[in-house]
């Protein structure tokens, strides 16, 4: 009878050693399945080959299979609990999971076992800073950095810490370091650039997107952050170029642009819900970590949760600040979640005191900002940031409370379905565009925008030669921000100022990138530079003041005017519109038809230069419409705070009588 000859235990060595070296040089081509495979037959003959199972975790982690990466770290710890990167490993998948609470414990087991794991302390770092525990980010990123000096990641990442904490000049200390380390660190020189932005240094910022561009165009969301950044300085090259590029990748469904970008670019609802829900598939999918909210009885008092980082001299607060204070105090409990504080402000502090609790979320990770919501039974949570900048969208996708709503802030579908109303109107989102919104749109009666009827117009008496105004002349303005300034736009406008002749347009001046620019763009087509004046920026009710020099306010699109459209109206200054497709292209037209002003809402951009052009050659008709609108200010719904309050509150009640129905979300309009 013949025998099996005995397994020679060195042959069996050498063949697991081969199947290793093999599977990894395929993981380093990218050929993940065939490496994979070769990993799983070690595995078959080997079960507790630690190794294979840690590079098994690993390719799940990169094929974005987090919870089988999980699976394989934790059997290979449990053969070898001394193997650091096995605990850094099964960190970085708890992290993308969002189980930051796990994955800080597996970074802090690498880092005992090993006190020279640079990388541990770097993720040990990533999760506190998610966690928005910036001291101790800052702490372990500088860990990091006293093991390895050259580490370019660590410097970024404790650059990011210091930008939350809005330390922004010793963030670009740590940029430029990361820069040194490695010159084409794409994520540095776009980090690097947003902070520009953010002291308003476009010249900067741009020669920094510019660094990154010539890096790889095709990294996440840069393309729309690049041509944000271009538009504030008035900067129109490749324009063309650069939106095809947006829809020929959203097409392929490829994350090119953060939603907010291409709200001023596109005309179309449909591209903005799937730029919308592509960035929230990559960047915040919904999160199933605390569970559903379990059903509740119904409470005395409905509790609202308003979100913002805007508490604070900004539009978001200007327009909700009277409405906060109307709200039915014996029927709502209103809380303030403030996302981002900073030095308080004559709007922060009256909007303060009219909510009955004031919560600072800077510190608290977005679970743990959801689990103090569930605990505080929140009801309704009101996002009112969005896409915009510092909003917490990761918040909602933990669902913080029953009903989640998206209002105001963001002029559009945030494309989450953890979002279940966007309150707007008739005019913003007609019936036939509903299907470009995941959310089911609640329609306000007159306009969704709140005001402010206690904004004060300075007494101030300006003459035109103090602003820089020619001393006669039609004055058209525009005090939108740079961005929505489009060639189109600009274009028809400066046929309307070869049309009516001595006219000039004011507008707000941005930076000198911008002011430059528009003055070039303005001598291409024939207008002498001068007839652009700038206007500096001052405190609200000087600028409210200002606006009695126009005489009209031409409008952009596809972004129209919003809070400055309110400005310009609650002055006493018609406001001239062409309304377009998307929400954001529709918001002035909502004001006027809230004023009873149609007259001044047009269609296509010939009609809206007919019209500017008509208004300024025609003065007792636009003196006409100027009166109008001066009778209809005290009157109309637009600026009457506590009419607009009782409506939403309406539509507060309805969201929350549903929900305590066990019915779903659903479309609905408040009655007027």
């Amino acid at each position: 009878m013949n025998k099996k000859s005995p397994i020679n235990p060195t042959v069996k060595l050498l063949n697991e050693q081969q199947a290793l070296q093999a599977g990894f040089m395929l993981m380093q081509q990218g050929q993940l399945a065939e490496a994979e495979r070769n990993f799983q037959k070690v595995i078959s003959s080997n079960p507790r080959q630690v190794d294979a199972l840690n590079l098994l975790g690993i390719i799940n982690a990169q094929s974005r299979n987090f919870q089988d990466a999980i699976s394989f770290m934790g059997r290979a710890i449990s053969i070898n609990p001394k193997n650091a990167s096995s605990y850094y490993n099964r960190g970085l998948a708890l992290h993308e999971l969002g189980r930051l609470e796990e994955a800080l414990l597996d970074y802090r087991k690498a880092t005992k076992i090993n006190l020279k794991y640079a990388n541990a302390f770097n993720g040990q770092g990533n999760a506190y800073l998610d966690m928005k525990d910036v001291k101790l980010a800052i702490e372990s990123y500088e860990k990091a950095l006293q093991i390895d000096r050259n580490y370019a990641d660590a410097w970024n990442n404790l650059a990011n810490a210091y930008s939350y904490n809005k330390q922004l000049e010793e963030a670009l200390s740590c940029y430029d370091k990361a820069l040194q380390i490695n010159p084409h660190f794409l994520e540095a020189w776009s980090n690097r650039a947003g902070r520009w932005l953010e002291l308003k240094n476009i010249e900067e910022a741009l020669a920094n997107y510019e660094k990154a561009a010539q890096i790889n165009v095709d990294s996440p969301n840069f393309l729309g952050d690049y041509l944000h950044a271009k538009l504030q300085g008035s900067d129109w090259s490749d324009l063309t170029v650069r939106c095809a590029q947006i829809l020929r990748s959203v097409s392929l469904s490829k994350p090119v642009s953060k939603p907010f970008a291409t709200l001023s670019v596109l005309d179309d609802p449909a591209l903005h819900r799937e730029v919308a829900k592509i960035y929230i598939q990559t960047r915040f999918p919904q999160s199933n970590v605390l569970g559903a909210i379990p059903p509740r009885a119904a409470s005395q008092k409905i509790r609202i949760g308003y979100y913002s980082a805007d508490f604070r001299n900004h539009a978001i607060a200007y327009l909700i600040a009277e409405m906060l204070e109307r709200h039915n105090k014996n029927a709502f409990e209103i809380y303030a979640f403030n996302l981002h504080p900073g030095k308080p402000d004559e709007i922060s502090s009256r909007i303060f005191a009219a909510v009955n609790q004031v919560i600072d979320l800077s510190d608290k990770s977005d679970r743990n900002a959801a689990q103090l919501a569930r605990a505080l039974n929140i009801d309704i949570a009101i996002d009112l940031g969005g896409h915009t900048f510092d909003s917490r969208t990761g918040i909602f996708a933990h669902r913080c409370a029953p009903v989640q709503v998206n209002y105001l802030g963001f002029p559009g579908t945030l494309g989450a379905p953890y979002y279940d109303y966007i309150l707007a109107d008739a005019t913003v989102i007609p019936e036939d565009q509903r299907q470009h919104y995941l959310e089911k749109v609640v329609y306000l009666p007159h306009c969704y925008q709140p005001n402010d009827s206690q904004r004060k117009i300075s007494e101030r008496i300006f003459s035109r030669s103090e602003l820089g105004l020619p001393e006669h002349g039609f004055v058209f303005c525009c005090f939108n921000n740079g961005y929505k300034i489009l060639p189109e736009t600009f274009d028809g406008w400066m046929r309307v100022l070869h049309a009516v002749e001595g006219s000039v347009l004011w507008l707000l001046d941005h930076n000198p990138v911008a002011t430059r620019n528009l003055q070039r763009e303005a001598k291409a087509r024939g207008i002498d530079a001068r007839r652009l004046i700038f206007a500096a920026r001052m405190p609200l009710a000087e600028h409210l003041a200002r606006h009695r020099l126009a005489d009209l306010f031409i409008d952009t699109l596809p972004y129209n005017a919003h809070t400055t459209a309110s400005d310009a109206l609650w002055a006493g200054l018609p406001v001239l519109t062409c309304m377009g497709t998307t929400f954001a292209a529709r918001v002035a037209g909502s004001l006027l038809r809230a004023m009873d002003l149609p007259e001044l809402i047009t269609h296509t951009q010939a009609a809206f230069e007919a019209r500017a052009i008509e208004l300024a050659q025609d003065p007792s008709a636009l003196n006409e419409i100027q009166s109008k609108l001066l009778a209809h200010r005290d009157t109309s719904p637009l600026f009457d705070a506590p009419l607009f309050t009782r409506h939403i509150e309406a539509a507060y009640r309805t969201m929350q009588t549903r929900y305590q129905a066990e019915l779903p979300p659903e479309h609905f309009s408040v009655e007027s």
